[in-house]
């Protein structure tokens, strides 16, 4: 999901409905099993919802001019409210077990597991849309002005629409492989993941202004973060204070980056103090 956010955020808007999009698909997996839908079938519904979400998220912020923090906000908890009606309180896990194996077994002949495999497939198809494409020429045009690059032809609105529905559909992927690895369907698989992947995307050096960023260095992030979890499980670190260390990693993945520019605008500040008292002494009797 720190792939489609991060074109995202590079072009000037968020997404943080990301989790709950993962938690209504997992519902949703769950309960078409359990209505004995074949599983390649649920595949594809479930990738069709989690599009619809991002497009519903892509036509508020661009045809009515929302913005994409409140809307997300707001689409987040509709899609885990979905994703409750859904489930309730029922747990599904009764998966095949061709299925259930993928969040566990490795990929035949490769010996990584299937999310990282998905991972690294995703990750070179967005890294080269974004640095090699003129698509990716306009996601960065956008992030650093939208009105210039809209009357220099680029379709704004179009662009930013098919970004959430490609973090919809993403999110979605991520909800079927979550829910395998776990080999349970539950509606509250992914609560909170949403601040994991803003965090890992910002520490990655994306910024949160838009503009500038690159898949690369969200790559790195992400590995750095997942030996960031390791560590604290292994040093038995309190799991109920987790979210201080995801809380710091985003101040400061936010801070660090601008500190330059924020160092500027108060020594701008301090002048400005100054010749205005300069000015009023100077006008005194």
């Amino acid at each position: 999901m720190t792939l489609p956010m991060t074109l995202i955020i590079i072009s000037g808007e968020i997404d943080l409905s990301v989790a709950s999009t993962l938690g209504m698909s997992s519902a949703l997996l769950g309960v078409l099993w359990q209505d004995h839908w074949p599983m390649l079938v649920i595949f594809a519904v479930v990738l069709v919802v989690g599009a619809a979400a991002g497009l519903v998220n892509g036509l508020l912020v661009t045809r009515l001019g929302l913005p994409s923090l409140a809307v997300t906000i707001g689409t987040l908890a509709l899609y885990r409210g979905i994703a409750l009606i859904l489930l309730g309180s029922t747990t599904v896990s009764d998966f095949p077990v061709g299925y259930a194996s993928i969040g566990v077994n490795p990929v035949p002949h490769l010996g990584i597991p299937y999310s990282i495999a998905i991972f690294v497939v995703l990750a070179v198809i967005f890294g080269v849309v974004l640095h090699a494409t003129p698509a990716g020429r306009s996601i960065f045009a956008m992030g650093n002005n939208a009105e210039t690059a809209l009357f220099s032809g680029i379709r704004v609105k179009r662009v930013k629409t098919w970004l959430f529905v490609t973090s919809g559909a993403i999110a979605a992927m991520a909800g079927v492989l979550w829910t395998f690895r776990l080999s349970t369907a539950v509606q509250t698989n992914g609560v909170g993941a949403e601040l994991n992947v803003v965090a890992i995307v910002l520490l990655a050096g994306v910024s949160i202004f838009g503009g500038r960023g690159s898949i690369p260095g969200v790559v790195l992030a992400v590995i750095a973060f997942a030996l960031l979890q390791n560590a604290l499980l292994l040093s038995n670190f309190n799991q109920e204070a987790y979210g201080i260390v995801v809380g710091a990693l985003l101040l400061v993945s936010v801070f660090v980056p601008n500190a330059g520019a924020l160092a500027r605008q108060a020594r701008e500040g301090f002048r400005v103090r100054l010749l205005a008292r300069a000015g009023h002494q100077g006008s005194g009797p």
